[in-house]
């Protein structure tokens, strides 16, 4: 299994309209396209006047990941549905892949 973490810094004052339509239109819409979202919404920390929100998503590899993900970003599904309402309120984003086995923490009582 890995993880997706992507992060977005949004445009001034777009944060609630943002995660509204990943909520209502995007998460859906990543579901029926087989795509595990395991969270999404806004960043508790604000850091200066800039807005972030987040996405987390699962896939059983990297394969997997590449193979979804075409499907979804080249559907007519997409691209006539959230896909600008979500697009024009980005101002940039940053992606991170992990392996499950690197979400381990383990604790020495030394």
């Amino acid at each position: 299994m890995i993880y997706e973490v992507r992060t977005y810094r949004l445009k001034p004052g777009t944060l609630d309209d943002f995660v509204h339509v990943m909520r209502t239109q995007g998460v859906p819409l990543l579901r029926s396209f087989g795509i595990t979202v395991v969270a999404a919404g806004p960043s508790l920390v604000k850091e200066g006047d800039w807005e972030e929100a987040y996405i987390i998503r699962a896939f059983a590899d990297a394969d997997e990941r590449d193979r979804l993900e075409e499907a979804f970003y080249g559907s007519p599904e997409w691209h006539n549905g959230p896909r600008n309402a979500i697009l024009e309120r980005i101002e940039h984003y940053h992606t991170v892949v992990i392996p499950d086995s690197d979400l381990m923490i383990t604790w020495s009582e030394d």
